[in-house]
């Protein structure tokens, strides 16, 4: 019989808190497997009351404990941090960063040679239950550790493991993508605003309106333009609608983010 799983967060903000409860809803870990140390006292003490989890000001005492170590600290603490730690990583540990932007070499490059790396894309929807992450392995990293990987995210969300070149675009996509999202939901709003509707109805409805969309993609397995022409009749109101959205250049607007995204997100993880 294999031990339980620990896992231990170097880092215990608002992301941290809802990845270990996802993990704990999920069964994957229990309350007295779990660990985190941070030097901001208040965020410690919240991850506590939120997870029932031991926590520490120290990160040498979290990489002790636990046999996972999900790095979630800023990206300008990440070569600090992991150089702290390094003396206390053996080569039964797995290193999960969360830390935007920061390559897999750099991240290795500061820890023992041999180290299993993984690194994640999460997104903010993480928050509520329901991330898009990509993933990538390190050089070290095994398939069982991919396939723990894939198990804790998807405790959270959706999760796809990508190569390390193509986390830039998933950055683009899933990583800045609610924030896409959260603009459309606002527009559509001003729109039902602008024809009558009171702004918490036009909200809520808008809100729903995405996520019902989503969740047919996702759970009928259509591609998008046909579920679109399941609500085209001809001559209604729906052509209508998507004729504007076309003449005002939505679905190019939408590309040409993601592409921006990425390409930003590729220029940052250079510096």
């Amino acid at each position: 019989m294999s031990d339980p799983l620990t896992i231990g967060f170097l880092g215990s903000g608002k992301m941290a808190t809802a990845l270990a409860r996802g993990f704990l809803d999920a069964g994957l870990v229990k309350a007295d497997g779990l660990f985190a140390s941070d030097l901001f006292e208040p965020a410690r003490d919240e991850f506590a009351k939120q997870t029932g989890a031991r926590t520490f000001a120290n990160n040498d005492q979290a990489a002790h404990e636990a046999r996972v170590l999900i790095l979630a600290v800023k990206p300008h603490q990440v070569d600090e941090v992991l150089q702290g730690i390094s003396g206390k990583i053996t080569d039964q540990h797995l290193v999960i960063s969360i830390a935007a932007g920061i390559q897999i070499g750099r991240l290795e490059q500061n820890l023992p040679s041999g180290t299993a790396v993984i690194r994640v894309m999460p997104n903010t929807p993480a928050l509520v239950g329901a991330s898009a992450s990509g993933f990538a392995l390190g050089s070290a990293a095994s398939a069982d550790d991919g396939k723990l990987a894939l198990q804790l995210l998807e405790s959270v969300g959706v999760a796809c493991e990508v190569k390390e070149s193509l986390l830039d675009a998933v950055t683009g996509l899933s990583g800045s993508g609610p924030a896409y999202v959260y603009m459309m939901i606002e527009a559509l709003s001003d729109g039902a605003v602008a024809v009558g509707l009171p702004r918490d109805v036009a909200t809520r409805l808008a809100a729903q309106t995405l996520a019902g969309g989503a969740k047919m993609v996702l759970e009928t397995g259509k591609h998008p333009g046909e579920l679109k022409d399941m609500v085209t009749s001809p001559g209604g109101t729906t052509i209508e609608g998507l004729h504007e959205l076309e003449m005002g250049g939505v679905r190019a607007a939408l590309v040409n983010a993601v592409r921006a995204a990425a390409e930003k997100a590729k220029i940052l993880g250079q510096d």
